[in-house]
């Protein structure tokens, strides 16, 4: 392997538990080659442990390994040894899906590398150019591992440039149909993992699904954001009636087709853009039992974070305007760049200002299977918050 010295601030942060090394704590990067494996080695040359390099993005170094747990080499077996943990841990904690992520990156040692299973396809993604390099490992460790039908390669995420990698979409192994059917906490739901938002589905608020469905008894609800339908379809069954509301036409499509193979009649679907939508009902003083907002990320980096916090206040506060006493509150962010406790002050203000009082009932996260690491924050990104007027 190739070498590559760091400085003291780069080795104290893997020492703290975190895997990413920066660009600009690299001293010497030797003859290190895009996406190859190589030693990182601390100002006094000790071994730091193996990681991926890359040659344009921030991030130069991500660890693969430290030194207690160095392998000499990095071959198959090592990405077929740490995506089999991945599988069994996904085995012991998911429950009634076919549908769920089965690799999420750091958080299960395998830093830029995301694996959704859709039933008996998996779904791919290789964000940094060592993953990309290890492409042919890591599907031939998939193929051993899950036997699937099919695999697809969703690079088309744009974090990917930073990488200069390419954005693109393939099928990797076997025959992809138009649209995948899978099992939900009992829905039948159909995924599009060749050209759906994401990956397909929004897999990350699976047990946010279920949490909100606890809390509707009637009445009509809001769904903002609802993509493939997800809160939607979930609620529906404890709800008079749910407003679906998305900008996607294909979005929309997917969850019609959701609600009508599961026989649910009770939900209107709407194409419109939230925030105006949202002030038209104000303006209409139309009123709701439970609203949801779901919205994609505000803050993409730390320069957006304080036009994010006022997107979320205003959303909120529109939201609110059509809650009264008793209405239930679901807020969710997946910035995380945003923490809970931002989050938290920005819809507390937005309260203020709506003159309503609000109790938490629930704080939650992302899905057990998109595992937090408790080292590394940037691995808890999702944050849902269940509120009740009072």
């Amino acid at each position: 392997m190739n070498q590559v010295r760091v400085n003291r601030k780069a080795a104290d942060r893997v020492a703290s538990g975190h895997p990413w090394i920066f660009s600009s704590d690299v001293i010497d990067r030797g003859n290190a080659e895009p996406g190859s494996v190589v030693k990182a080695l601390d100002p006094r040359n000790r071994l730091l442990g193996i990681a991926h390099y890359s040659s344009a993005s921030q991030i130069a170094l991500r660890m693969l390994s430290t030194e207690a747990g160095a392998p000499a080499e990095l071959s198959r077996d090592f990405y077929l040894q740490r995506i089999r943990a991945a599988a069994e841990f996904r085995e012991s904690i998911v429950r009634d899906s076919d549908a769920y992520r089965a690799v999420h990156g750091e958080a299960d040692f395998l830093p830029a590398l995301v694996v959704d299973r859709y039933g008996e396809f998996l779904v791919i993604q290789t964000l940094d150019q060592g993953m990309d390099r290890a492409r042919n490992d890591i599907v031939s460790s998939l193929l051993e591992i899950f036997q699937p039908r099919g695999i697809v390669a969703r690079n088309d995420a744009r974090v990917r440039l930073k990488e200069e990698l390419p954005l693109e979409s393939s099928v990797l192994a076997g025959e992809i149909p138009d649209c995948v059917d899978v099992r939900m906490h009992g829905f039948a739901l159909k995924a599009d993992i060749l050209h759906g938002q994401k990956t397909g589905i929004f897999l990350d608020q699976r047990e946010n699904y279920l949490a909100a469905a606890r809390y509707a008894r009637g009445g009509r609800v809001l769904d903002c954001f609802t993509a493939t339908g997800g809160f939607a379809l979930h609620l529906a069954p404890h709800a008079d009636s749910v407003e679906a509301v998305d900008s996607s036409a294909a979005a929309l499509a997917t969850a019609g087709a959701n609600a009508a193979a599961n026989g649910l009649g009770n939900i209107e679907f709407h194409q419109a853009d939230v925030f105006e939508l949202l002030a038209g009902h104000a303006a209409a003083r139309r009123e709701f039992s439970m609203v949801v907002l779901d919205p994609p990320a505000f803050a993409k980096s730390r320069r957006n974070i304080d036009a994010a916090l006022t997107a979320y206040k205003e959303i909120n506060l529109r939201a609110l305007g059509l809650l009264g006493p008793g209405g239930i509150l679901v807020t969710c962010s997946c910035s995380h760049l945003v923490s809970e406790a931002a989050l938290l002050e920005t819809i507390a203000q937005a309260a203020l200002d709506a003159g309503r009082a609000l109790r938490v009932l629930e704080r939650r996260t992302q899905a057990q299977d998109h595992p937090i690491l408790l080292t590394v924050p940037e691995t808890h990104y999702l944050k849902c918050l269940i509120l009740q007027v009072m």
